[in-house]
């Protein structure tokens, strides 16, 4: 199966979590804290949102910085995605 995101809507997916720190502490599943950096998977074609015309400006494989708070996990043939709007992505990653 493929997401395909709607709108201004754009698919995430990010790396592992780290196991450990960079002392070599191993951390259990609660402690480790999830990336806010993520590989852009899927982009959504913009079009008009809201009455405003929106420009994607993320294209896919880039890595982007996204809100901590931002969008909708989702799982999809065992992988793990989020959906977020194109104005919750933060910072390209380059």
């Amino acid at each position: 199966m493929k997401l395909v995101p709607l709108g201004d809507r754009v698919v995430l997916k990010q790396p592992e979590a780290e196991e450990t720190t960079k002392s070599g502490i191993i951390l259990t599943a609660s402690a480790q804290e999830k990336p806010q950096e993520a590989e852009v998977v899927a982009v959504g074609p913009g079009g008009i949102i809201d009455g405003k015309e929106v420009t994607m400006q993320v294209k896919e494989g880039q890595k982007v910085i996204y809100s901590k708070y931002a969008g909708t996990e989702v799982k999809l043939d065992g992988n793990e995605y989020i959906v977020v709007r194109q104005n919750d992505i933060l910072a390209v990653v380059e």
